[in-house]
């Protein structure tokens, strides 16, 4: 008897169909699968034959031969045991009424029979829909995940018997939908608020147009003085994720098997390594390479505090991802592209004591021992920074203060209001923010008038900016611009910009 059910194998975010195609003739009992199968794979024979026997059916004693087609891509995972079970009993003629040409099966077989849950749910099913399919059962511990997408019947089960029952007719299992207008709106209550910081107005002026951009910031200052208090806090004021970025990071945390009980990432992203990080985890890796906290910060922020305790070789492996919003990571069982297309936030102290420059403290340090110091951060990972800002240790009255200071939904609604002027902008753009744009956005959209543009030159002249720092002046120019509500740069504009890029020049020269 022949049999064939349909399946999916992921490559990094990317999704494929498999056809599993089961033989059973007559001769010595033999399990046979093929198809460039991994491990995973070639353990599920005794996982499909155990939870066959056990859920109440006896497993033939003949030759089963188990084709994953097409034989040229690799499978991996345990997600195919349920198709292969579906498969052997269809041509075990237990199954035969069920039409599977338009149905795809995804789940881990226990030994008692019992559908367990899988990683990477997600990706496989908005894959499989884009594929024509138009039902797929999944994992029940998968259903609030894969309950978001349209468009597609969501057939959850518990156990194999259950899913027998289900094929035969005998028992209806209601399609899964979840109500995404709901989930978007579900937020979280930080303790953590804006209104907590006292002085450092420049700083908070500063992290809302990063926040309101999507901007690359560097925070340098002594210790003590809030640049990790105020890091911390930016996830407060971040703009309201779109459907299709949260879509785009829950299937990363899918792959990853991160997703939380709510199954849809509504909160942008707050990665925080610690400085002994390696660049396989930062960047992604392994054998089979998973997403590293550059993806994992996908459409949020990637905090790196005391950024010069880094390993180099990590931080200038950060450039490319920084610069292309994604990472392809290259092993011997597979090359796989994730999206990369973080904010990041960096804190570091001027000197290795901490107290250059500091009007209360006096720095210990030798001119070698700065040099050294600040010279593990290379200038075109400066470059490819949009805003340099220096703070000053907060003084006692502005502690002592009682004044009350703007709280971080006053601010986030100024960050919402220059982001909807950017969806805006960039329908038609495969971009959300200013952050995002290319050279050739930045020549359309950055446009400056004639006071701006006399200040932009005089500016380019004196600093010395890189071409890749003056369209980062332009880009964050264009943010305070949306800030303010106009269409053009302006002379004001331009000068804030401005300002957040001179102070790579007073510690790198």
């Amino acid at each position: 008897m022949y049999s064939k059910v349909k399946t999916c194998v992921l490559q990094g975010l990317n999704g494929f169909v498999v056809e599993v195609e089961t033989d059973i003739s007559k001769g010595l009992p033999v399990f046979n699968i093929v198809g460039l199968p991994d491990i995973s794979i070639k353990e599920s024979k005794e996982r499909v034959r155990t939870s066959i026997k056990n859920s109440g059916y006896e497993f033939p004693l003949n030759r089963i031969t188990i084709n994953l087609a097409p034989a040229n891509i690799k499978k991996e995972g345990s997600q195919i045991d349920l198709a292969i079970a579906v498969g052997i009993l269809s041509a075990m003629g237990i199954v035969v009424e069920c039409n599977f040409s338009n149905i795809a099966f995804i789940g881990e077989l226990a030994l008692d029979g019992k559908v367990n849950k899988i990683e990477g749910a997600l990706p496989m099913v908005i894959s499989l829909r884009e594929k024509g399919i138009k039902s797929i059962v999944v994992p029940y511990e998968n259903k609030d995940e894969c309950g978001i997408i349209d468009d597609i019947n969501i057939i959850p089960v518990k156990n194999l018997n259950q899913l027998i029952s289900f094929l035969k007719g005998n028992r209806k299992i209601k399609s899964y939908r979840r109500d995404i207008s709901k989930l978007l709106k579900i937020e979280e209550k930080s303790e953590e608020d804006f209104a907590d910081i006292k002085g450092q107005e420049g700083l908070k002026r500063a992290l809302e147009v990063a926040a309101s951009g999507f901007h690359n910031i560097i925070i340098i200052g002594s210790p003590g003085s809030g640049k990790t208090m105020s890091a911390r806090r930016l996830p407060t004021i971040l703009p309201d994720l779109t459907f299709e970025e949260s879509i785009e990071t829950t299937k990363i945390y899918s792959v990853a098997g991160l997703l939380n009980k709510n199954s849809l990432i509504n909160k942008r992203p707050f990665r925080s390594p610690h400085h002994t990080a390696s660049s396989s985890s930062l960047i992604g890796g392994g054998r089979i390479p998973k997403p590293g906290e550059v993806s994992l910060a996908h459409n949020g922020v990637l905090f790196l505090d005391e950024l010069p305790e880094f390993k180099k070789n990590v931080l200038e492996a950060l450039r490319q991802p920084i610069e292309d919003g994604n990472v392809t990571i290259s092993r011997v069982n597979a090359t796989l592209n994730y999206p990369s297309k973080f904010m990041l936030v960096a804190s570091m102290n001027p000197c290795p004591c901490g107290y250059l420059g500091d009007p209360h403290h006096e720095c210990t340090c030798t001119i070698n021992s700065i040099d050294k110091y600040l010279g593990k951060i290379s200038q075109p990972l400066l470059d490819r920074i949009d805003i340099h800002i220096e703070v000053m240790p907060v003084e006692y009255n502005d502690l002592s203060r009682n004044t009350k200071t703007e709280s971080s939904q006053d601010i986030k609604k100024r960050v919402n209001k220059a982001r909807e002027i950017q969806l805006k902008r960039y329908f038609n753009e495969d971009i959300f923010s200013n952050g995002q744009l290319t050279a050739k956005g930045v020549k359309n959209y950055c446009k400056l008038d004639n006071k701006a543009e006399k200040i932009m030159k005089q500016a380019f002249k004196k600093f010395k900016f890189s071409a890749r720092s003056y369209n980062k002046i332009l880009k964050v120019g264009r943010t305070i611009a949306d800030l303010d509500g106009e269409e053009i740069i302006r002379e004001k504009h331009i000068l804030e910009a401005i300002q957040y890029r001179s102070l790579d020049k007073k510690y790198w020269g």
